[in-house]
């Protein structure tokens, strides 16, 4: 736990102890009161929120998401805040933390949490509804503010500690998270509103009834977290299809795909666009299925029309993709990975009616990003024609040479800065040796090499193929 986090729980359990001193002061729990709460209701909304909050879904790059916000926010309405705080401390235990899964001090920190937004919210519902029985216009608005107020503390509680572990901005991660659940988890205030009107009128079989949009939510947010995660998988299998035309380049398209993402991260790019990195890297050289293997296996150098035939990869790469809806904001960064910053690289397109190269910032930031990425991790990789790989060390070197050249100064410097620049590259040694290796010598390894060269530039030192 590094000293940043470490403050940020000491500070988030202290004020939990203090809020939950002053509710159990100012607002004292009285169990079987006219109106209020029994101590088998509250050991009923301690159960329903434990059973709500057991099975959270591990939302991707995020927190983990449950739906036990209604059943807290409804014990909160019928026995207001030092029951909700009660039913918070006691009734978010999840399975991780059972299993130890999570450790000692992060189970404290979203109990902790828990309980801030349980006591904010209950005074909030105090002041607004007066104590008044949940079955009014007023009760309702009061409650749904009151949702509001623990939604967002706890959102910025996991988002702080989200940012610190992860070293990024505190905006990101909450937009991203915003993004994915959060109007869902809202749509959960109003019926804790029903909860507590059928348990204040009814009672508390009624209100078990509940659990079943409860569920049905929850299976809501695994399908599109499972939808999302076969789509990743089946991109990264699309990926190791057109690495496996080469069984020199195996992995090639994944490690480019996590350079890309490190080096976005460092350049704190939202969430969106580290999304788009990560598919980018791992199609960005899916037009290579329309290259004839004569022309993507030659040992040899290539002639003029085969450099135009590779080249044309880029273009090929988007037109597979082209109708694929959720794919199309990657399709500039796959169509100009090869773009070099002073304007020598291509593809050619139409700009003001005249078809050149992009030049500098024209080139999307995204694909100057990838375009290091490819750099860097064909330098550092075993080919045929390279059997002794530049060290990390080595790549940046040449990566710095051509800065400013024919790539972006600043994404360079940025990759300077990640793991992976400063020559910590965990590239697996099952990855760094080819089966069987083949000793190149004389001719047949100098061929190899300007075929290589010729296919899409893996040293940088060399110009980019194709028509000038």
């Amino acid at each position: 736990m590094t000293r940043a986090l470490a403050l940020l729980v000491a500070a988030v359990i202290a004020i939990a102890v203090g809020l939950a001193g002053a509710s159990v002061v100012l607002t004292p729990l009285r169990l079987g009161a006219p109106g209020g709460l029994t101590a088998e209701g509250l050991l009923f909304w301690i159960a329903l929120t434990t059973a709500a909050s057991m099975a959270p879904i591990q939302s991707p790059r995020g927190p983990a998401v449950s739906v036990f916000i209604a059943p807290l926010l409804a014990s909160i309405l019928v026995g207001g805040p030092t029951a909700g705080l009660i039913v918070a401390a006691l009734g978010t235990t999840d399975l991780r933390e059972l299993r130890r899964e999570v450790p000692w001090y992060g189970t404290l920190y979203n109990h902790a949490s828990a309980v801030i937004g349980a006591v904010l919210a209950g005074w909030l519902y105090l002041a607004l509804a007066g104590g008044a029985l949940p079955d009014t216009l007023q009760t309702l608005v009061a409650a749904v503010l009151a949702g509001i107020v623990f939604f967002v503390t706890g959102e910025l509680f996991s988002g702080l500690a989200i940012a610190i572990r992860q070293s990024r901005s505190l905006r990101e991660v909450l937009a991203a998270d915003l993004r994915a659940y959060g109007l869902g988890l809202l749509g959960l205030v109003p019926l804790a509103w029903l909860m507590a009107l059928a348990y204040e009128h009814v009672g508390y079989v009624v209100a078990l009834l509940f659990a079943l949009p409860l569920y049905t939510t929850r299976a809501a947010y695994a399908s599109v977290v499972e939808i999302r995660r076969m789509f990743v998988q089946t991109i990264r299998a699309l990926a190791s299809a057109i690495d496996a035309r080469d069984p020199s380049t195996k992995k090639h398209s994944e490690h480019v795909s996590s350079i890309a993402v490190e080096i976005g991260e460092e350049m704190g790019l939202g969430e969106v666009d580290l999304e788009k990195l990560q598919w980018g890297g791992l199609l960005h050289d899916v037009g290579k299925i329309g290259i004839p293997d004569a022309v993507l296996l030659k040992p040899s150098r290539l002639n003029r029309e085969e450099r135009v035939a590779m080249n044309a990869h880029p273009e090929k790469g988007r037109d597979i993709l082209r109708d694929v809806d959720a794919l199309e904001p990657i399709l500039p960064v796959i169509l100009h990975h090869h773009q070099w910053y002073n304007g020598s690289g291509y593809p050619r397109v139409e700009v003001d009616g005249v078809e050149r190269a992009l030049v500098g910032e024209e080139i999307p930031l995204l694909a100057r990003i990838l375009h290091v990425a490819d750099a860097f991790e064909a330098m550092t990789a075993v080919r045929p024609y390279r059997l002794n790989p530049l060290t990390p060390a080595q790549a940046l070197a040449e990566l710095r040479k051509y800065s400013g050249i024919q790539f972006d100064p600043g994404v360079v410097d940025a990759f300077a800065r990640t793991e992976t620049g400063r020559g910590r590259w965990p590239r697996p040694a099952a990855d760094a040796v080819p089966e069987p290796p083949v000793p190149m010598i004389g001719e047949l390894a100098r061929q190899r090499a300007d075929a290589a060269r010729a296919q899409g530039g893996d040293r940088p030192s060399e110009p980019p193929a194709g028509p000038a």
